[in-house]
């Protein structure tokens, strides 16, 4: 119990030095504090004794973080991948634990209008090269997201919404559209309400919550 608090607070305070630092143009604070968040949260999840796909999808999400540190667009590519392979673990995650719940038609027609529209407008201003991986990428990012709020409740659904906002930033950003004051403060306060409320999200549908967390590895699916 200490140590999964303890990890959770080191995870805030990394958490808050990263924005922190992002807001006042710190550049060699931020490259300390982002490579700490997500193995931080992955290992309170581990401790939380839920299943290994939510670990393997934020350290999936950890190596994104550090391979976008670069600006080279190889190493963007490589960070894509990676949450690639993130999103396809939560999806894998939400599969195999969540719960049938009646179609969200509205929900999926919502999804798809926006993936459409961001596609489209986006389009034009992308790298020619970055085009078919970004919308191979949007496409699945935009699944996770959809089967977040559906199989896992509305906290996994509002955080699979808010990863679809902080990436749609980033792409924002590689289309040359205008851009906000410290437009990576936004893109990471999204991004990590986004992967906090995916993790409480999998804790509520797994039914543990600190005062009755199952033995650590026991996987304990939703009824």
């Amino acid at each position: 119990m200490r140590l999964r608090r303890a990890l959770l607070t080191a995870f805030a305070v990394a958490a808050l030095a990263d924005l922190v630092c992002l807001a006042a143009g710190l550049d060699a604070g931020h490259l300390v504090a982002k490579p700490l968040l997500m193995p931080l949260l992955a290992a309170h999840a581990a401790l939380r004794g839920v299943s290994r796909l939510l670990v393997a999808a934020l350290l999936c999400g950890w190596g994104g973080d550090v391979l976008l540190l670069s600006g080279a667009e190889p190493a963007f590519l490589a960070g894509m991948a990676s949450f690639a392979a993130g999103h396809v673990c939560y999806l894998l995650l939400f599969r195999a634990y969540g719960r049938r719940r009646a179609r969200h038609r509205a929900l999926l027609a919502g999804y798809g209008v926006v993936l459409a529209a961001t596609l489209a407008a986006l389009w034009p201003g992308l790298p020619a090269d970055l085009r078919v991986p970004v919308a191979g990428y949007s496409l699945l990012l935009t699944a996770m997201a959809y089967r977040a709020g559906t199989r896992f409740g509305r906290t996994a659904g509002v955080g699979g919404a808010l990863f679809v906002l902080s990436d749609t930033l980033i792409a924002t950003g590689v289309a040359d559209w205008p851009q906000p004051p410290r437009p990576d403060l936004w893109i990471m306060l999204t991004y990590l309400a986004a992967q906090v409320l995916l993790v409480r999200g999998t804790l509520e549908a797994f039914g543990t919550h600190p005062v009755t967390a199952p033995p650590r590895g026991e996987v304990r699916p939703v009824p």
